[in-house]
């Protein structure tokens, strides 16, 4: 198993429900962690919490490709590398096609879909210039199998999952990897603005699912874990 320690390491959505955790688990194991998100303030405490310094951390909105661009520039300006890059970052907007507006489902292409590309467009030379590497996104169940509901979330992580895996062919002769995990519900605030009967209680703790990525960081190197998927006991769904 590779080790976490001195790996320099980009997480997007850092202050999420998950995103916050995996920064905490990262930062605890040594990793040179380089953290972003929306909210400046939200940023500013968790880099205090994982003792980061300033520079280690950005805000931006990664729906923007001048934004992201500044990340990029911004990261390199403090690690002479990538090794992992963790998009954490997105959104789920569930109401049933009669009351999914276009702003909604725009919305949400932009946030899970737009954002990884131009994270890709932005990062992948610098992992493909050393040939190695490691990208994990989080399509979540609802990019492999839809339910009623989720034609923007589902629209948004199946446009995901279908440019990873069409990327990954692009650069299958390199040592560069693509991990896609496929959480179900996690307890977040993810939640907080779906109107639908859950039982958060017995959802995917932010905790363990923050430590699925913590280990997916620590892949041996002689293979790759192509896909996880992480979900609870009473909703399987895959």
């Amino acid at each position: 198993m590779e080790t976490i320690r001195g790996k320099y390491v980009l997480v997007t959505g850092a202050t999420g429900g998950i995103g916050q955790q995996v920064a905490k688990l990262l930062a605890g194991a040594g990793a040179h962690l380089f953290i972003t998100g929306r909210n400046a303030a939200k940023l500013e405490a968790l880099g205090t919490a994982c003792n980061l310094p300033a520079s280690n951390r950005f805000a931006a909105d990664i729906t923007d490709a001048t934004e992201v661009t500044a990340l990029h520039g911004r990261f390199f300006e403090v690690f002479p590398q990538i090794d992992i890059l963790i998009n954490a970052a997105g959104i789920g907007i569930i109401k049933p096609m009669d009351q999914l507006e276009e702003k909604d489902f725009i919305h949400t292409l932009n946030l899970n879909l737009v954002a990884p590309f131009l994270l890709l467009k932005n990062f992948l030379p610098d992992f493909k210039a050393r040939k190695s590497g490691l990208i994990i996104n989080i399509p979540g169940v609802l990019g492999k199998v839809p339910m009623a509901g989720a034609a923007a979330y589902s629209a948004s992580k199946y446009g995901l999952v279908g440019m990873i895996q069409s990327v990954r062919e692009e650069i299958k002769r390199t040592d560069i990897r693509f991990t896609n995990l496929f959480l179900g519900g996690v307890d977040t605030p993810f939640w907080d603005t779906i109107d639908l009967r859950v039982q958060r209680d017995k959802m995917v703790q932010a905790e363990e699912a923050a430590k699925a990525i913590w280990f997916l960081c620590q892949q041996p190197l002689s293979g790759v874990v192509s896909e996880m998927v992480l979900q609870p006991f009473n909703h399987q769904a895959i």
